[in-house]
Protein backbone atom coordinates (compact mmCIF):
# COMPACT_ATOMS: atom_id res chain seq x y z
CA UNK A 1 0.00 0.00 0.00
CA UNK A 2 2.74 2.33 1.00
CA UNK A 3 4.46 1.80 -2.75
CA UNK A 4 1.24 2.26 -4.42
CA UNK A 5 0.94 5.78 -2.53
CA UNK A 6 4.86 6.26 -3.53
CA UNK A 7 3.84 5.28 -7.07
CA UNK A 8 0.93 7.60 -7.51
CA UNK A 9 2.71 10.68 -5.63
CA UNK A 10 5.77 10.22 -8.49
CA UNK A 11 3.09 9.71 -11.31
CA UNK A 12 1.38 13.29 -10.11
CA UNK A 13 4.71 15.05 -10.23
CA UNK A 14 5.76 13.92 -13.54
CA UNK A 15 2.30 15.27 -14.97
CA UNK A 16 3.17 18.52 -13.11
CA UNK A 17 6.58 18.71 -14.84
CA UNK A 18 5.26 17.83 -17.71
CA UNK A 19 2.48 20.61 -17.31
CA UNK A 20 4.91 23.06 -16.47
CA UNK A 21 6.90 21.93 -19.65
CA UNK A 22 3.84 22.07 -22.20
CA UNK A 23 2.92 25.81 -20.41
CA UNK A 24 6.75 26.95 -21.22
CA UNK A 25 6.64 25.37 -24.85
CA UNK A 26 3.00 26.67 -25.41
CA UNK A 27 3.79 30.31 -24.34
CA UNK A 28 7.37 30.36 -26.15
CA UNK A 29 5.94 29.22 -29.74
CA UNK A 30 3.05 32.31 -29.17
CA UNK A 31 5.89 34.44 -28.45
CA UNK A 32 7.28 33.22 -31.39
CA UNK A 33 4.45 33.31 -33.59
CA UNK A 34 4.27 37.55 -33.41
CA UNK A 35 7.60 38.00 -34.17
CA UNK A 36 7.34 35.98 -37.12
CA UNK A 37 4.42 37.58 -38.57
CA UNK A 38 7.10 40.95 -38.82
CA UNK A 39 9.28 38.85 -40.35
CA UNK A 40 10.55 38.85 -43.59
CA UNK A 41 10.18 35.38 -44.33
CA UNK A 42 7.56 32.14 -44.50
CA UNK A 43 7.84 28.81 -42.25
CA UNK A 44 7.24 25.58 -43.82
CA UNK A 45 7.20 22.79 -41.64
CA UNK A 46 6.92 19.76 -43.50
CA UNK A 47 5.72 16.11 -42.21
CA UNK A 48 6.62 12.64 -43.62
CA UNK A 49 7.08 9.05 -42.81
CA UNK A 50 5.61 5.66 -41.63
CA UNK A 51 1.37 6.03 -41.47
CA UNK A 52 -0.04 6.14 -37.70
CA UNK A 53 3.26 7.68 -36.70
CA UNK A 54 1.72 10.52 -34.89
CA UNK A 55 2.04 13.00 -37.59
CA UNK A 56 -1.81 14.19 -37.33
CA UNK A 57 -1.46 14.05 -34.15
CA UNK A 58 1.47 16.34 -33.08
CA UNK A 59 -0.49 18.98 -35.83
CA UNK A 60 -3.48 18.93 -33.55
CA UNK A 61 -1.19 19.33 -30.59
CA UNK A 62 0.64 21.97 -32.22
CA UNK A 63 -2.65 23.59 -32.98
CA UNK A 64 -3.68 23.06 -29.20
CA UNK A 65 -0.80 24.73 -28.46
CA UNK A 66 -0.46 27.89 -30.57
CA UNK A 67 -2.75 30.77 -31.74
CA UNK A 68 -4.87 29.49 -34.59
CA UNK A 69 -4.96 32.36 -36.49
CA UNK A 70 -1.75 32.14 -37.29
CA UNK A 71 -1.03 28.69 -38.35
CA UNK A 72 -2.02 27.13 -41.18
CA UNK A 73 -2.28 23.17 -42.44
CA UNK A 74 -2.24 21.79 -46.19
CA UNK A 75 -3.16 18.31 -46.41
CA UNK A 76 -3.10 16.66 -49.79
CA UNK A 77 -4.71 13.49 -51.00
CA UNK A 78 -4.13 11.77 -54.83
CA UNK A 79 -3.85 14.87 -57.43
CA UNK A 80 -7.29 16.01 -58.44
CA UNK A 81 -8.27 16.47 -61.67
CA UNK A 82 -7.72 20.15 -61.71
CA UNK A 83 -4.29 19.17 -60.32
CA UNK A 84 -3.49 16.82 -63.34
CA UNK A 85 -4.30 19.42 -65.58
CA UNK A 86 -1.50 21.57 -64.53
CA UNK A 87 2.68 20.55 -63.99
CA UNK A 88 3.35 18.53 -60.89
CA UNK A 89 4.05 21.46 -57.95
CA UNK A 90 1.62 23.86 -59.17
CA UNK A 91 -0.59 22.96 -56.50
CA UNK A 92 1.83 23.38 -53.88
CA UNK A 93 3.16 26.83 -55.17
CA UNK A 94 -0.38 27.52 -54.85
CA UNK A 95 -0.78 27.16 -51.05
CA UNK A 96 3.22 28.49 -50.23
CA UNK A 97 2.58 30.88 -46.94
CA UNK A 98 3.66 34.62 -47.19
CA UNK A 99 6.21 35.94 -45.42
CA UNK A 100 5.26 36.57 -41.47
CA UNK A 101 3.04 32.79 -42.13
CA UNK A 102 3.36 29.32 -40.40
CA UNK A 103 2.43 26.62 -42.48
CA UNK A 104 2.11 22.43 -41.96
CA UNK A 105 2.13 20.62 -44.72
CA UNK A 106 1.11 17.10 -44.35
CA UNK A 107 1.31 14.43 -47.34
CA UNK A 108 3.05 16.77 -49.92
CA UNK A 109 5.82 17.17 -52.49
CA UNK A 110 7.75 13.82 -50.54
CA UNK A 111 4.58 11.42 -50.30
CA UNK A 112 3.24 10.82 -53.50
CA UNK A 113 6.65 9.89 -54.96
CA UNK A 114 7.11 7.47 -51.95
CA UNK A 115 4.01 6.38 -52.52
CA UNK A 116 4.61 5.68 -55.99
CA UNK A 117 7.86 4.14 -55.64
CA UNK A 118 6.84 1.44 -52.85
CA UNK A 119 4.37 0.36 -55.10
CA UNK A 120 6.58 0.37 -57.76
CA UNK A 121 4.68 2.65 -60.35
CA UNK A 122 8.11 4.52 -60.61
CA UNK A 123 11.02 3.17 -61.63
CA UNK A 124 14.61 3.61 -59.77
CA UNK A 125 15.32 5.95 -62.75
CA UNK A 126 11.94 8.27 -62.16
CA UNK A 127 12.13 8.43 -58.61
CA UNK A 128 15.59 9.81 -58.65
CA UNK A 129 13.95 12.38 -60.92
CA UNK A 130 11.75 13.14 -58.52
CA UNK A 131 14.23 13.29 -55.48
CA UNK A 132 16.35 15.77 -57.52
CA UNK A 133 13.02 17.85 -58.32
CA UNK A 134 11.64 17.85 -55.30
CA UNK A 135 15.63 19.06 -53.70
CA UNK A 136 15.27 21.86 -57.11
CA UNK A 137 11.54 22.99 -55.39
CA UNK A 138 13.19 23.41 -51.41
CA UNK A 139 16.37 25.15 -53.14
CA UNK A 140 14.33 27.57 -54.82
CA UNK A 141 12.02 28.08 -51.53
CA UNK A 142 15.01 28.38 -49.81
CA UNK A 143 17.36 31.10 -51.57
CA UNK A 144 14.24 33.43 -51.76
CA UNK A 145 13.89 33.30 -47.67
CA UNK A 146 11.53 30.38 -46.69
CA UNK A 147 12.53 28.79 -43.75
CA UNK A 148 11.92 25.21 -44.22
CA UNK A 149 12.12 22.29 -41.12
CA UNK A 150 11.21 18.91 -42.44
CA UNK A 151 9.76 16.13 -39.52
CA UNK A 152 10.24 12.55 -40.64
CA UNK A 153 7.87 10.02 -38.26
CA UNK A 154 9.53 6.33 -37.76
CA UNK A 155 8.34 3.26 -36.06
CA UNK A 156 9.41 -0.04 -36.74
CA UNK A 157 7.01 -2.59 -38.29
CA UNK A 158 5.47 -3.88 -34.92
CA UNK A 159 4.95 -0.72 -33.73
CA UNK A 160 2.87 0.20 -36.58
CA UNK A 161 1.23 -2.81 -36.81
CA UNK A 162 0.15 -2.59 -32.98
CA UNK A 163 -0.60 1.34 -33.75
CA UNK A 164 -2.99 0.71 -36.58
CA UNK A 165 -5.14 -2.09 -34.43
CA UNK A 166 -4.82 0.59 -31.51
CA UNK A 167 -6.45 3.18 -34.02
CA UNK A 168 -8.64 0.81 -35.94
CA UNK A 169 -10.43 -0.47 -33.15
CA UNK A 170 -11.30 2.90 -31.46
CA UNK A 171 -14.57 4.05 -33.05
CA UNK A 172 -13.50 7.67 -32.28
CA UNK A 173 -10.47 7.24 -34.02
CA UNK A 174 -10.94 4.54 -36.47
CA UNK A 175 -11.44 7.38 -39.21
CA UNK A 176 -8.17 8.46 -39.13
CA UNK A 177 -7.25 5.13 -41.12
CA UNK A 178 -7.74 4.17 -44.61
CA UNK A 179 -6.82 1.05 -46.55
CA UNK A 180 -3.85 2.53 -48.16
CA UNK A 181 -2.46 2.65 -44.49
CA UNK A 182 -2.95 -1.33 -44.21
CA UNK A 183 -0.70 -1.66 -47.59
CA UNK A 184 1.79 0.33 -46.39
CA UNK A 185 1.98 -1.80 -43.10
CA UNK A 186 2.19 -4.69 -46.01
CA UNK A 187 5.15 -2.93 -47.87
CA UNK A 188 6.78 -1.42 -45.21
CA UNK A 189 10.82 -2.88 -45.92
CA UNK A 190 10.10 -1.18 -49.78
CA UNK A 191 8.98 1.94 -48.38
CA UNK A 192 11.97 2.02 -45.77
CA UNK A 193 14.35 1.57 -48.69
CA UNK A 194 12.78 4.29 -50.93
CA UNK A 195 12.44 6.80 -47.41
CA UNK A 196 16.38 6.24 -47.04
CA UNK A 197 17.20 7.22 -50.58
CA UNK A 198 14.80 10.26 -49.68
CA UNK A 199 16.18 11.53 -46.75
CA UNK A 200 20.12 10.92 -48.33
CA UNK A 201 19.57 12.94 -51.47
CA UNK A 202 17.96 15.90 -49.40
CA UNK A 203 19.95 18.83 -49.60
CA UNK A 204 17.23 20.31 -46.99
CA UNK A 205 18.22 18.21 -43.30
CA UNK A 206 15.73 16.03 -41.92
CA UNK A 207 15.18 15.51 -38.19
CA UNK A 208 13.89 12.46 -37.48
CA UNK A 209 10.93 11.45 -34.92
CA UNK A 210 10.27 8.77 -32.78
CA UNK A 211 7.08 8.09 -33.59
CA UNK A 212 6.41 5.33 -30.69
CA UNK A 213 7.02 8.36 -28.24
CA UNK A 214 2.97 9.81 -27.98
CA UNK A 215 3.95 11.60 -24.66
CA UNK A 216 7.15 13.22 -25.83
CA UNK A 217 7.40 13.54 -30.15
CA UNK A 218 4.88 16.73 -30.28
CA UNK A 219 7.45 18.11 -27.33
CA UNK A 220 10.60 17.75 -29.51
CA UNK A 221 9.69 18.91 -32.22
CA UNK A 222 8.18 21.89 -31.00
CA UNK A 223 11.41 22.31 -29.06
CA UNK A 224 13.03 22.00 -32.97
CA UNK A 225 11.09 24.49 -34.47
CA UNK A 226 11.22 27.02 -31.66
CA UNK A 227 15.00 26.53 -31.88
CA UNK A 228 15.21 26.57 -35.77
CA UNK A 229 12.95 30.06 -35.88
CA UNK A 230 14.88 31.76 -32.98
CA UNK A 231 17.99 30.58 -35.00
CA UNK A 232 16.62 32.62 -38.37
CA UNK A 233 15.59 35.41 -36.48
CA UNK A 234 18.63 36.30 -34.75
CA UNK A 235 20.61 35.76 -38.09
CA UNK A 236 18.33 38.16 -40.08
CA UNK A 237 19.08 40.72 -37.01
CA UNK A 238 22.34 40.38 -37.86
CA UNK A 239 22.40 40.51 -41.81
CA UNK A 240 19.81 41.83 -43.64
CA UNK A 241 18.79 39.85 -46.36
CA UNK A 242 17.24 42.60 -48.50
CA UNK A 243 20.42 44.80 -48.38
CA UNK A 244 20.88 46.58 -51.62
CA UNK A 245 24.16 45.96 -53.59
CA UNK A 246 25.91 47.22 -56.39
CA UNK A 247 25.39 45.83 -60.05
CA UNK A 248 27.83 42.68 -61.08
CA UNK A 249 28.83 42.32 -64.85
CA UNK A 250 28.64 39.07 -65.93
CA UNK A 251 30.37 39.84 -69.31
CA UNK A 252 28.06 38.59 -71.71
CA UNK A 253 29.96 35.84 -74.36
CA UNK A 254 27.79 37.18 -77.37
CA UNK A 255 26.57 40.63 -78.71
CA UNK A 256 23.08 38.75 -79.50
CA UNK A 257 20.91 42.28 -79.88
CA UNK A 258 23.61 43.91 -81.89
CA UNK A 259 23.71 41.56 -84.98
CA UNK A 260 20.20 41.93 -85.61
CA UNK A 261 19.50 43.45 -88.94
CA UNK A 262 16.73 46.30 -88.17
CA UNK A 263 16.17 47.12 -91.47
CA UNK A 264 14.00 44.22 -92.54
CA UNK A 265 10.64 44.81 -93.50
CA UNK A 266 7.70 43.28 -95.17
CA UNK A 267 5.19 45.52 -98.14
CA UNK A 268 2.05 46.14 -96.69
CA UNK A 269 0.16 43.72 -99.64
CA UNK A 270 2.36 40.30 -98.25
CA UNK A 271 1.62 41.74 -95.07
CA UNK A 272 -1.95 41.60 -95.19
CA UNK A 273 -1.87 38.37 -97.08
CA UNK A 274 0.51 36.80 -94.70
CA UNK A 275 -1.41 37.83 -91.66
CA UNK A 276 -4.58 36.29 -92.71
CA UNK A 277 -2.59 32.91 -93.78
CA UNK A 278 -1.07 32.57 -90.16
CA UNK A 279 -3.88 33.57 -88.30
CA UNK A 280 -5.72 30.80 -89.77
CA UNK A 281 -3.17 28.28 -89.44
CA UNK A 282 -2.73 29.25 -86.07
CA UNK A 283 -6.41 28.97 -85.47
CA UNK A 284 -6.42 25.44 -86.40
CA UNK A 285 -2.83 24.31 -84.37
CA UNK A 286 -4.59 26.23 -81.28
CA UNK A 287 -7.97 24.37 -81.85
CA UNK A 288 -6.11 20.74 -81.89
CA UNK A 289 -3.50 21.49 -79.20
CA UNK A 290 -7.08 22.53 -76.77
CA UNK A 291 -8.48 18.76 -78.40
CA UNK A 292 -5.39 17.18 -76.73
CA UNK A 293 -4.96 19.07 -73.31
CA UNK A 294 -1.63 20.78 -74.53
CA UNK A 295 -1.05 23.93 -72.56
CA UNK A 296 0.98 26.91 -73.81
CA UNK A 297 2.59 29.92 -72.79
CA UNK A 298 4.00 32.91 -75.11
CA UNK A 299 6.31 35.14 -73.56
CA UNK A 300 6.75 38.60 -74.18
CA UNK A 301 9.53 41.39 -73.52
CA UNK A 302 11.44 43.49 -75.17
CA UNK A 303 12.19 47.84 -75.08
CA UNK A 304 9.00 49.90 -74.24
CA UNK A 305 7.20 51.31 -77.45
CA UNK A 306 8.86 47.95 -79.06
CA UNK A 307 5.46 47.15 -80.40
CA UNK A 308 4.23 43.84 -78.02
CA UNK A 309 1.00 44.81 -77.36
CA UNK A 310 0.02 45.44 -81.46
CA UNK A 311 1.92 41.52 -81.86
CA UNK A 312 -0.38 40.39 -79.09
CA UNK A 313 -3.50 41.60 -80.64
CA UNK A 314 -2.61 40.12 -83.62
CA UNK A 315 -1.92 36.61 -81.89
CA UNK A 316 -5.53 37.09 -79.94
CA UNK A 317 -7.26 37.11 -83.53
CA UNK A 318 -6.44 33.97 -84.23
CA UNK A 319 -7.42 32.44 -80.75
CA UNK A 320 -10.78 31.14 -79.37
CA UNK A 321 -11.07 33.19 -76.74
CA UNK A 322 -12.48 30.79 -74.38
CA UNK A 323 -9.14 29.26 -74.09
CA UNK A 324 -7.13 32.20 -73.53
CA UNK A 325 -5.48 34.62 -70.99
CA UNK A 326 -4.12 37.88 -71.61
CA UNK A 327 -1.61 38.36 -68.64
CA UNK A 328 -0.47 42.01 -68.03
CA UNK A 329 2.72 41.72 -65.79
CA UNK A 330 3.11 45.53 -63.35
CA UNK A 331 4.45 46.35 -60.25
CA UNK A 332 3.83 43.13 -57.63
CA UNK A 333 1.56 43.88 -55.02
CA UNK A 334 2.57 44.33 -51.20
CA UNK A 335 0.98 40.32 -50.88
CA UNK A 336 2.42 39.48 -53.82
CA UNK A 337 6.03 41.10 -52.48
CA UNK A 338 5.08 38.50 -49.44
CA UNK A 339 5.79 35.54 -51.15
CA UNK A 340 8.51 33.90 -53.48
CA UNK A 341 8.63 36.00 -56.69
CA UNK A 342 7.93 33.14 -58.51
CA UNK A 343 4.36 32.70 -56.85
CA UNK A 344 2.39 34.81 -59.08
CA UNK A 345 3.21 33.46 -62.27
CA UNK A 346 3.07 29.43 -61.21
CA UNK A 347 -0.33 30.15 -60.20
CA UNK A 348 -1.32 31.92 -63.26
CA UNK A 349 0.28 28.78 -65.75
CA UNK A 350 -2.58 27.83 -68.10
CA UNK A 351 -4.40 24.23 -67.13
CA UNK A 352 -4.14 21.84 -70.07
CA UNK A 353 -5.18 22.47 -73.23
CA UNK A 354 -5.40 26.50 -72.33
CA UNK A 355 -3.28 29.41 -73.69
CA UNK A 356 -1.38 32.05 -71.08
CA UNK A 357 0.33 35.21 -72.59
CA UNK A 358 1.93 37.14 -70.54
CA UNK A 359 3.02 40.97 -71.13
CA UNK A 360 6.33 41.19 -69.33
CA UNK A 361 6.64 38.28 -67.06
CA UNK A 362 9.42 36.61 -64.67
CA UNK A 363 12.09 37.69 -66.59
CA UNK A 364 11.53 41.11 -64.87
CA UNK A 365 13.68 39.71 -61.89
CA UNK A 366 16.84 39.83 -63.89
CA UNK A 367 16.05 43.04 -65.81
CA UNK A 368 13.99 45.78 -63.83
CA UNK A 369 14.69 44.42 -60.56
CA UNK A 370 18.05 43.79 -61.31
CA UNK A 371 18.57 47.53 -62.69
CA UNK A 372 16.53 49.43 -60.01
CA UNK A 373 17.86 47.37 -57.21
CA UNK A 374 14.63 46.02 -56.07
CA UNK A 375 16.40 42.22 -55.72
CA UNK A 376 19.90 41.95 -54.28
CA UNK A 377 22.42 40.77 -56.56
CA UNK A 378 22.20 37.51 -55.09
CA UNK A 379 18.57 36.96 -55.39
CA UNK A 380 18.64 38.04 -58.97
CA UNK A 381 21.78 36.11 -60.09
CA UNK A 382 20.31 32.79 -58.50
CA UNK A 383 17.31 33.85 -60.64
CA UNK A 384 18.23 32.70 -63.70
CA UNK A 385 18.76 28.45 -62.52
CA UNK A 386 15.34 29.14 -60.79
CA UNK A 387 13.69 30.49 -63.90
CA UNK A 388 15.31 27.50 -66.02
CA UNK A 389 13.89 25.10 -63.88
CA UNK A 390 10.59 26.66 -63.69
CA UNK A 391 10.40 26.51 -67.28
CA UNK A 392 11.80 22.75 -67.46
CA UNK A 393 8.61 21.99 -65.59
CA UNK A 394 6.53 23.22 -68.03
CA UNK A 395 7.83 21.89 -71.03
CA UNK A 396 8.09 18.50 -68.73
CA UNK A 397 4.32 18.44 -68.33
CA UNK A 398 3.77 18.83 -72.50
CA UNK A 399 3.69 22.58 -72.62
CA UNK A 400 4.83 24.97 -75.21
CA UNK A 401 7.01 27.82 -74.66
CA UNK A 402 8.04 30.58 -76.81
CA UNK A 403 9.50 33.82 -75.40
CA UNK A 404 10.12 36.65 -77.33
CA UNK A 405 12.46 39.62 -77.47
CA UNK A 406 11.17 43.26 -79.64
CA UNK A 407 14.47 44.63 -80.41
CA UNK A 408 14.20 48.58 -81.62
CA UNK A 409 16.95 50.88 -81.95
CA UNK A 410 16.96 53.42 -79.68
CA UNK A 411 16.31 56.21 -82.59
CA UNK A 412 12.97 54.39 -82.94
CA UNK A 413 11.90 53.96 -79.70
CA UNK A 414 12.66 57.91 -79.54
CA UNK A 415 10.35 58.32 -82.77
CA UNK A 416 7.37 56.31 -80.95
CA UNK A 417 7.93 58.05 -77.83
CA UNK A 418 7.40 61.21 -79.85
CA UNK A 419 4.48 59.81 -82.07
CA UNK A 420 2.78 58.69 -78.70
CA UNK A 421 2.22 62.37 -77.20
CA UNK A 422 0.57 63.26 -80.44
CA UNK A 423 -2.21 60.76 -80.41
CA UNK A 424 -4.82 60.91 -78.19
CA UNK A 425 -5.52 57.03 -77.94
CA UNK A 426 -1.96 56.13 -77.20
CA UNK A 427 -0.65 59.44 -75.00
CA UNK A 428 -1.74 56.89 -71.72
CA UNK A 429 1.26 54.03 -72.82
CA UNK A 430 3.83 56.89 -72.16
CA UNK A 431 4.85 57.46 -69.14
CA UNK A 432 8.14 58.94 -67.24
CA UNK A 433 9.18 55.99 -66.33
CA UNK A 434 9.67 54.93 -69.76
CA UNK A 435 12.06 58.21 -70.23
CA UNK A 436 12.97 57.32 -67.03
CA UNK A 437 14.38 53.58 -68.53
CA UNK A 438 15.66 55.15 -71.73
CA UNK A 439 18.25 56.44 -69.91
CA UNK A 440 19.57 53.46 -68.47
CA UNK A 441 19.72 51.61 -72.23
CA UNK A 442 23.39 50.51 -71.42
CA UNK A 443 22.60 48.57 -68.39
CA UNK A 444 19.52 47.18 -69.80
CA UNK A 445 21.63 46.19 -73.09
CA UNK A 446 24.06 44.10 -70.39
CA UNK A 447 21.12 42.60 -68.87
CA UNK A 448 19.21 41.72 -71.36
CA UNK A 449 22.20 39.77 -72.91
CA UNK A 450 23.01 37.79 -69.64
CA UNK A 451 19.35 36.79 -69.82
CA UNK A 452 19.92 35.11 -73.44
CA UNK A 453 23.39 33.84 -72.18
CA UNK A 454 21.37 32.24 -68.89
CA UNK A 455 18.02 31.23 -69.64
CA UNK A 456 17.73 30.33 -73.42
CA UNK A 457 17.81 26.31 -72.33
CA UNK A 458 15.51 24.75 -72.16
CA UNK A 459 13.70 27.29 -74.23
CA UNK A 460 15.57 29.34 -76.68
CA UNK A 461 15.14 32.91 -76.77
CA UNK A 462 13.43 34.29 -80.38
CA UNK A 463 14.90 38.15 -80.97
CA UNK A 464 12.37 39.66 -83.16
CA UNK A 465 13.76 42.93 -85.45
CA UNK A 466 10.67 45.62 -84.76
CA UNK A 467 11.58 48.50 -86.15
CA UNK A 468 9.08 47.78 -88.88
CA UNK A 469 6.15 46.69 -86.72
CA UNK A 470 4.17 44.45 -89.69
CA UNK A 471 7.65 42.23 -90.05
CA UNK A 472 7.58 41.71 -86.33
CA UNK A 473 4.14 40.65 -86.15
CA UNK A 474 4.32 38.31 -89.07
CA UNK A 475 7.70 37.05 -87.58
CA UNK A 476 5.90 36.58 -83.85
CA UNK A 477 2.99 34.43 -85.77
CA UNK A 478 5.49 32.13 -87.96
CA UNK A 479 7.54 31.12 -84.71
CA UNK A 480 4.05 30.28 -82.67
CA UNK A 481 2.55 28.40 -86.07
CA UNK A 482 6.23 26.52 -86.26
CA UNK A 483 6.43 25.53 -82.24
CA UNK A 484 2.32 24.37 -82.72
CA UNK A 485 3.43 22.18 -85.78
CA UNK A 486 6.61 20.84 -84.39
CA UNK A 487 5.07 19.97 -80.94
CA UNK A 488 1.92 18.64 -82.82
CA UNK A 489 3.61 16.78 -85.05
CA UNK A 490 2.01 13.31 -83.59
CA UNK A 491 -1.24 14.59 -83.54
CA UNK A 492 -1.48 16.19 -87.42
CA UNK A 493 -3.32 14.61 -90.19
CA UNK A 494 -0.17 12.99 -92.44
CA UNK A 495 0.13 14.30 -95.77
Amino acid sequence: MEFNAQSQKSTELKKKELHKLVDSIRHELIELQQEVRYASFPVIVLFEGIDGAGKHETCDDLYEWMDPRWLKTRAYDKPTEEDLMHPRYWRFWRDLPADGEISLFLHAWTSLPLFKKTRRILSEDQFQERLIGINNFEKTLQQNGALIIKFFFNLNHEQQHQRLVKLSSDDLLAWKINPTDWEQLELYDQYVIASKKLIASSQQPWFMVDGSDEKNRSIQIAKIIIKSIRTRLKHDKETSRKQKTSILKLCPKANRLGAVDLSQKIEKEVYNQKLKELQSEISSLQRIAYKNKIPSIFVFEGWDAAGKGGAIRRLMRALDSRQYEVIPIAAPTKLELSKHYLHRFWTRIPRAGRIAVFDRSWYGRVLVERIESFATQEEWRQAYDEINDFESQFIDYGGIVCKFWLHISPEEQLKRFVDRKHIPHKTWKLSEEDWRNRKKWPEYLNAVEDMFELTSKPVPWQIIPANQKQFARINVLEIISSAYKKRLENYLPKP
